[in-house]
């Protein structure tokens, strides 16, 4: 290992402040927790900083629904997202906010610098505008169906069906959906950041190891695309800072979000001895790392170091990209009670089981992790309950009841010993290199060996024997040994045990030096009694926290300008009238290739609705057909005409769509309950 002293600045991607985080966030701040501890504990400088990210459009919204100013808002959410990480040990230096001073100077400082380099330009665009709420919308607050598949319900940027990416004004039949109005396009001027100014410049930076080999591979995507300007404004109303010079338009949040790193570790500097350039200086000798989830690697990867380049500042030394965290091979999910929040596994987990677990998952390349709850707590109870705690439960009891607490003055098996010390050093590449996963596989296999001499010694018997007092001291004297090399190890994924183990062993074994120091072996040391470290984990702790999240209610966090789909109440389920029609006609629409018009009997009147079961149903072959209709849907005005209502099917789509049969004994304008 590298023994010269190195200063490192280290964030982790900025929660959003609209809501608490969930154990998906949390395997970012773990993930991070995890190296920076490690290189605490080798004596480096690492300061790690992190802020809410609390600008956008859904902060907005969100506060006026809940009755209270964006500024309320995000005070109480910055405290939640505090407490949530020191409740998880995440080792934060400082925690800010881009609702800040700090941010707003660096971010009109960094505006300021690539405008006056020309990097800056503005132009006039049509942007869908929600006539009801009288604002211009983000993109994924359109919702319409995908131009490319015709799926139902996307967003206004991206098809969670197929896959492609396109412009709101592609989106069929678009809705707003802060209203539910149908957007109308409107000319607005923007201000755009000139990406393909730093295309040279790019392509040599994430060409070196700042990054990994995937996230190489995804970014030659985008060069061989073409790097296009980025709109960095948003009109008003909008929660966030005003450009400087442009009443009205505010910077797009996207844009002050990663500068939010800065404006955190320039809060610090404040209260501190740190100079903000000795990290921030374009010729820093020290390093810059950035720990970020797969889905915002466009904006870190090349709008980041675009940004910092023209306003004359360092790049970063490191992007580290991770996958995303399923539970039981799924997504996250409310119904399923799997979409848990980090205050909800706090109130039923030691946090530690998790970075535990998620470190025995973690590697250094950009895949997604599984959260199994079987696994889960068979490899929390195994490893560390039944290899590692396990090592001190069964030895320490003797050194204090038989030794008065006085470790053996030698060290017998010294080999053995060494061989413990000597693995750190591969142990400390795992780490370094966030090969996490080996890391534990390599640290369980020496607490293996360490239980097999356990039991081949067997020091509750020696205690039985007469004559074998040396002896026994000498076998648990080395078993402790060998307890405190492991727990050194661990140290940076169990803070909390760790610094128990010191407090017992009477000894430091977290602290930075440390893992320098096992070289030599506790000899004639007095520890102190054994205080029990962990218990058990119970699958039942699993199935009250999964019933807990069932019941929650808060909405899920996200980054950016994005919405998230919510879940509805039965209350507004009941709201849906569901009626059968039948079909009386049923004829194609000229230029269309999935549309059909069908005109519906309801029982005492008849509509007209637009349905996409072209490719499924011949229309000649649909008179006398029943469907389920939507009745109580406001008529939209469709190119084609207006549809007064929706109708219901079942299938995966495409030619693969089901009605109600003729003979299904259901009759016109009959309530569907």
């Amino acid at each position: 290992m590298n023994t010269q002293k190195r200063r490192i600045l280290v964030t982790s991607a900025l929660p959003y402040a609209n809501g608490p985080i969930h154990i998906g966030h949390v395997l970012e701040y773990i993930q991070t927790d995890i190296w920076v501890r490690f290189q605490r504990l080798q004596g480096h400088q690492c300061i790690y900083v992190c802020a809410d990210d609390a600008h956008g459009t859904p902060i907005m919204l969100k506060a006026e629904a809940d009755g209270v100013t964006p500024e309320q808002l995000i005070a109480r959410i910055k405290e939640e997202h505090q407490a949530d990480f020191k409740d998880f040990h995440i080792s934060l230096d400082n925690f800010h906010t881009t609702h800040s001073e700090e941010n707003q100077q660096c971010a009109e400082y960094i505006y300021e610098k690539n405008r006056a380099k020309g990097h800056i330009t503005k132009r006039v665009i049509k942007q869908a505008y929600d006539p009801v709420k009288q604002m211009f919308l983000p993109d994924r607050y359109i919702r319409g169906e995908c131009p490319i598949c015709d799926a139902p319900d996307q967003y206004g940027d991206s098809c969670e069906n197929c896959g492609s990416t396109y412009s709101p004004t592609d989106l069929k039949n678009p809705v707003s959906a802060v209203s539910g109005a149908t957007p109308v396009a409107r000319e607005t001027e923007h201000f755009f950041f000139k990406l393909g100014d730093f295309e040279a410049m790019l392509k040599q930076w994430t060409s070196g190891d700042h990054i990994q080999q995937q996230v190489r591979n995804k970014l030659q995507e985008w060069f061989d695309a073409g790097l296009q300007d980025w709109d960095i404004s948003r009109d008003a109303p909008y929660f966030g800072f005003e450009i400087p010079g442009a009443h009205g338009k505010y910077f797009y949040v996207w844009l002050d979000a990663p500068i939010g790193y800065m404006a955190s570790f320039k809060q610090l500097c404040a209260t501190s001895e740190l100079e903000f350039g000795d990290f921030w200086d374009e010729d820093s000798a020290n390093e810059l790392v950035h720990f970020i989830g797969k889905d915002i690697l466009y904006f870190h990867t090349l709008f980041w170091p675009a940004m910092l380049e023209g306003a004359g500042f360092r790049k970063p030394s490191a992007v580290y990209t991770h996958g995303f965290l399923t539970v039981n091979g799924q997504k996250m999910s409310k119904s399923r009670g799997t979409f848990i929040t980090a205050r909800t596994y706090l109130n039923h987990l030691n946090p530690e089981y998790l970075r535990y677990y998620l470190a025995a998952k973690l590697n250094s390349r950009v895949e997604d992790l599984d959260l199994n709850f079987d696994d889960f707590v068979a490899r929390v109870n195994s490893d560390l309950i039944g290899k590692v705690v396990n090592i001190a439960s069964r030895t320490a009891g003797f050194i204090n009841k038989r030794f008065a607490g006085r470790m053996s003055g030698r060290v017998v098996q010294s080999s053995m010993y060494q061989d413990f010390v000597t693995a750190g050093d591969s142990i400390a590449s795992c780490y370094e290199n966030r090969e996490y996963s080996r890391a534990m596989r390599e640290i369980m296999a020496l607490a293996d060996r360490a239980n097999q001499f356990i039991a081949e010694y067997k020091p509750w018997e020696l205690a039985k024997a007469g004559g074998k007092e040396e002896l026994l001291a000498d076998v648990c004297s080395l078993s402790l040994n060998l307890f405190r090399v492991l727990m050194t190890y661990l140290s940076p994924v169990l803070p909390v045990t760790a610094k128990r183990v010191e407090a017992f062993m009477n000894c430091p074994v977290c602290a930075p030096g440390t893992w320098q120091s096992l070289s030599q072996p506790l000899v004639d040391h007095r520890i102190n009694p054994y205080q029990h470290l962990m218990q058990r984990m119970d699958i039942k702790e699993i199935s009250r926290m999964i019933e807990s999240s069932k019941n929650q209610t808060a909405a899920p966090i996200q980054n950016g300008d994005g919405g998230e789909r919510a879940d509805i109440s039965i209350d507004d389920f009941a709201k849906v009238d569901l009626r059968i029609a039948r079909i009386l006609q049923a004829q194609e629409v000229e230029g269309a290739d999935k549309l059909l018009q069908l005109t519906l009997d309801v029982g005492d009147h008849q509509r007209t609705v637009f349905a996409g079961i072209k490719e499924a149903y011949d229309p000649r072959r649909l008179n006398g057909k029943f469907v389920v209709l939507v009745a109580n849907l406001a008529p939209r005005k469709m190119r084609f005409g207006v549809s007064e209502g929706m109708v219901l099917a079942a299938g995966p789509g495409g030619s693969d769509i089901w009605l109600l049969s003729p003979d299904s004994g259901a009759q016109a304008g009959m309530k569907v309950t």
